[in-house]
């Protein structure tokens, strides 16, 4: 990352342990150099052994990044600079609305049959990505299944875990594959609305439509990190953390930008 980068981030990463005093062995590279070495692997897609002498050894990378999955602390990083960049904008750092929707990728040999099926709809073998985002693009949530997995089914899961966090949510846009029992569930128990944006049956080819955009320009976001294309991860919740590292490299390039702009 750039020194503009560094400096935007640098105050937003998650302080660790041995740095309040409260005991543990202080870490052997300094936390610029391991979310460089993880970035490049998000972004070049290159495996793990594979990773340029430049970088900290794989196997002290892999740990970093192990630690910051099973602590949740990538989320933790990835949501304060969602916060910052919101601000930045003009916007509360807290969404009031967003746009829920799901992507099918292939997975990988190393995924096990436990974490992937296969979606009819899309023809495709692998694994399916939930997320929900801001009005602004941004994640507010993302959970991974097997591809055989419904819509409506996650979407129960997800934007309830989304609505604990964000709790000035209160309108989420969807297509038409989340009518039928999501919005029966939806009324009665959330404090949210659920917003269906239907394809209209005249329409031909391409065609955008209202607010479902948004969550496609974020796909789009995500294939650009070659790690994405496909799922290589053996855990669903690997493949969570490379999702929001992926965002990580979006909003720190955008705050930089917006850093320069201002100066």
């Amino acid at each position: 990352m750039t020194d503009a980068e560094w400096a935007e981030v640098r105050p937003l990463l998650p302080v660790p342990g041995w740095m309040r005093g409260r005991g543990g062995r202080p870490e052997g590279y300094c936390h610029r150099a391991m979310l460089d070495a993880i970035r490049y692997l998000v972004d070049n897609g290159v495996k793990w052994r594979a990773m340029p002498a430049d970088f900290p050894p794989w196997d002290g990378v892999y740990a970093f990044f192990r630690r910051w999955r099973d602590h949740a602390l990538v989320k933790e990083f990835h949501d304060r600079l969602r916060g910052q960049v919101r601000e930045r904008l003009g916007r509360d750092a807290e969404p009031t609305a967003g746009v829920i929707d799901s992507q099918s990728v292939k997975a990988d040999a190393v995924v096990g049959v436990d974490s992937r099926g296969f979606d009819g709809g899309k023809q495709i073998n692998g694994r399916k990505r939930h997320v929900v985002v801001d009005t602004l693009g941004l994640l507010l949530g993302v959970m991974v299944t097997s591809a055989d997995v419904g819509d409506r089914a996650t979407a129960q899961v997800l934007l309830q875990q989304v609505a604990d966090v964000h709790h000035w949510l209160a309108l989420v846009w969807a297509d038409g594959d989340y009518t039928g029992s999501l919005v029966e569930y939806c009324l009665p128990r959330s404090p949210w609305f659920l917003a269906i944006v239907k394809r209209s049956d005249d329409m031909r080819g391409f065609v955008v439509l209202p607010k479902r955009w948004i969550v496609e320009r974020l796909f789009a976001h995500l294939m650009r990190s070659r790690r994405l294309v496909r799922d290589f991860e053996r855990r669903t919740s690997s493949a969570e953390a490379v999702i929001y590292w992926s965002m990580t490299l979006l909003m720190t390039r955008r705050l930089a930008r917006s850093r320069r702009g201002r100066a």
